[in-house]
């Protein structure tokens, strides 16, 4: 799928990779872009800054009704929704003692929120006709994230919800991509991830500028590619996951080990 003249939202629009992809939409020409964010103020800020056919928008992504304003105030400003950048996300947490409301905040942010999405904009894709939906994942999602379980956890069902949307309605015009990179220069590479998990991130491999995934994903878009990896030494890391998953644990203890030394 090619953006120009497509209406895109974006969620967690207001730094980060989410930032570079509203900027990646205007430059590929998108007809209207929605910069989406927790935080109104710098939504509106970034729309301010990367073109005149872009607003800002306070969202919380977990709340129905505002995510539901959200899509009615694009369509009003534009028109309804072509492409949904599903990128709003949370690490947090550490462990299996991590408290309940910590589990629950991370799983309404990074699945509930793709899950409500796609409840209110797969009926108006089908009947209209072709739409998308872009979900931010990462690495974690098919592989793991030492130190951070319910980013793990959430990750990994973020990406299984992006497949079986993708299985069901992929041949009804319905096309869902899903992003995961590892390291990206971000804020929460800044403090928003405990020292052993981003410590584990660095050794795997190269941190990226948010701008490097945006390009990757506007390149997987116009090749229709479900799996985006802005690092592609992910699909090989996977693939022994996959051939030999006890040497494969062994290796992440390993490394999880190294981490824990450095972090």
């Amino acid at each position: 799928m090619r953006l120009a003249g497509k209406v895109a939202i974006v969620t967690g629009g207001a730094s980060g990779i989410g930032r570079a992809l509203a900027q990646a939409a205007v430059a590929e020409a998108a007809a209207g872009v929605v910069v989406a964010d927790l935080d109104g103020d710098a939504a509106a800020a970034v729309a301010g800054e990367i073109g005149p056919a872009v607003i800002g928008a306070a969202c919380d992504v977990t709340r129905e009704d505002e995510l539901r304003a959200l899509l009615d105030r694009t369509e009003e400003t534009f028109a309804p929704v072509d492409v949904f950048f599903a990128n709003a996300g949370i690490a947090t947490g550490s462990g299996e003692q991590t408290p309940d409301a910590v589990w629950d905040r991370a799983f309404a942010v990074n699945v509930r929120a793709h899950v409500t999405a796609a409840r209110m904009l797969v009926p108006g894709w089908l009947e209209r006709g072709p739409g998308c939906l872009v979900v931010t994942a990462s690495a974690a999602g098919l592989l793991t994230q030492i130190g951070v379980a319910p980013y793990a956890v959430t990750k990994h069902a973020a990406v299984a919800f992006a497949e079986w949307l993708s299985v069901t309605y992929g041949d009804r015009g319905i096309h869902v991509s899903c992003v995961c990179p590892m390291g990206v220069d971000t804020p929460m590479a800044h403090g928003g991830m405990d020292p052993m998990a981003m410590a584990s991130v660095t050794a795997a491999g190269a941190v990226l500028t948010p701008e490097d995934v945006a390009a990757a994903v506007i390149e997987g878009l116009a090749e229709e590619r479900f799996l985006i990896l802005p690092h592609p030494e992910v699909l090989e890391y996977f693939r022994r996951k996959a051939s030999d998953y006890d040497r494969w644990l062994g290796g992440m203890r390993r490394l999880r080990q190294a981490s824990e030394s450095t972090g």
